[in-house]
């Protein structure tokens, strides 16, 4: 309840600093119930704001910065555009541009935050941190290096004198920066996740286990943290700990195709190591998400919308999400909060199995053409680490030999696939980095 109390007068403050923020993150993520609240707070203000009820311009401020929190950088970014032009807005624009690879204003909002009076040393740090994903590595460096006397006693510095050492290649550097930022700030949630997927990709495997589990107990998390964890327990055999990860990214993201398509191969692989009890629990579970909608006490109005929106069961009420029942014509808000009620008597939630929707994932890529003719060299030399690929895709095509993107484009998708542990989610990986360089895998 206090959880719930907090949340609440949170969205009611006036403006939203750098603290609310912090608090946000730390309330919002502490279980199950507070998240369903916070996306319930958020839902019912952006119905406000489009309904004209409240102050645009500081509940925008609101919008963004939650939705930032949540990942989701383009209503991030949608929301602060409409901000009021103040330090901690300017400094969350920059991280939401920055998300969206719009890397030249994401620098700019950066530097105004800093003029705005924010901190010196964190504006330049994220500042250098968009340089380097732009490729500019000599500005981002002569940054950092100014900061450096200041910055030896920041874990935001370390940590992005570490990424400059990753995209240059310099990768025990890199380590070691990452390192000393956690040696700083020991729930540094960027220098974990890249410290661990160094590690990982260098076959440290005990050691990245232990700092992505030890990341996924924070009550914040990113998304990438426990998607590669999911990985590990995966090639591991723990199915059920590989679905638990990615079903919490899920729970926020229902969309996120990482963990949507992982998620499908972990439950098919699953399926082969099944025992009794798994059987007996999962027809117990069944039982009740076939329940008939018409068996709970719903008015008339609701009963019907549902019967339209072919909503039959409890499963099939819990696999839908509140927009998309507000999205029925016919649906308002009084029958949504009747539904939620109901729920919540049952300590269910609407939209908790959302990840579970009978629709088709989004559908595997279609091999692309052929590959252009005449091909630059340094694109044929291009090391396949440099690729945007997850760890288990990198790690099968070093099993391979497989160096640069030249030795790639030799392979044919049925050659990849018979690669022990090479799936169609990593092939999907391989043809979408390809399709970007105008390239494509040998045709069969």
């Amino acid at each position: 309840m206090e959880t719930t109390l907090d949340l609440s007068s949170l969205f009611q403050q006036e403006s939203f600093d750098e603290e609310a923020c912090r608090a946000v993150k730390e309330l919002a993520f502490a279980g199950r119930e507070s998240l369903n609240r916070f996306l319930e707070l958020l839902a019912n203000l952006e119905r406000q704001v489009e309904s004209g009820g409240v102050d645009r311009a500081k509940a925008a401020r609101k919008l963004g910065a939650c939705y930032l929190v949540l990942g989701d950088a383009d209503k991030a970014a949608g929301w602060l555009e409409q901000a009021e032009d103040g330090c901690e807005n300017a400094y969350d624009l920059g991280l939401a541009y920055r998300e969206q690879r719009r890397y030249a204003e994401s620098i700019a909002q950066f530097e105004k935050a800093a003029q705005k009076g924010g901190d010196t040393v964190a504006c330049d740090c994220q500042r250098a941190e968009s340089m380097i994903l732009q490729g500019d590595l000599d500005a981002a460096r002569q940054i950092l290096d100014q900061q450096a006397a200041a910055g030896k006693d920041s874990a935001a510095w370390h940590y992005a004198m570490g990424r400059y050492h990753q995209e240059a290649g310099e990768l025990e550097s890199a380590i070691e920066a990452y390192e000393r930022a956690l040696a700083l700030d020991d729930e540094h949630p960027q220098a974990t996740f890249h410290l661990a997927y160094l590690l990982h990709l260098h076959g440290s495997d005990e050691e990245a286990k232990r700092l992505y589990e030890n990341a996924a107990g924070f009550a914040f998390v990113h998304a990438n943290t426990l998607v590669n964890l999911s990985i590990i327990y995966e090639d591991e055999g723990q199915y059920e700990r590989a679905a638990d990860c990615l079903q919490r990214v899920l729970v926020v993201d229902p969309n996120h195709p990482r963990a949507r398509l992982y998620l499908k191969d972990v439950l098919a692989t699953r399926e082969m190591y099944v025992d009794e009890q798994e059987v007996l629990d999962a027809e117990k579970r069944n039982a009740v998400l076939d329940i008939p909608v018409s068996d709970f006490e719903l008015s008339v109005r609701s009963r019907n919308c549902l019967k339209k929106m072919n909503i039959h069961t409890l499963g099939d009420l819990l696999r839908t999400t509140e927009a998309e029942l507000l999205a029925y014509k016919n649906f308002g808000e009084t029958s949504l909060k009747e539904i939620l009620v109901m729920l919540k008597q049952k300590g269910l939630s609407i939209g908790q199995l959302a990840h579970e929707s009978t629709g088709d994932l989004p559908p595997a890529l279609q091999p692309p053409g052929a590959a252009a003719p005449s091909v630059a060299p340094e694109v044929l030399e291009q090391p396949v680490s440099t690729l945007a690929l997850s760890v288990r895709a990198r790690k099968c095509l070093q099993l391979l030999g497989i160096i640069t993107v030249g030795e790639l484009i030799q392979q044919s998708a049925s050659e990849l696939l018979a690669s022990p542990n090479f799936g169609e989610t990593s092939l999907d990986e391989v043809q979408t980095c390809l399709a970007k360089l105008g390239l494509s895998l040998k045709e069969t």
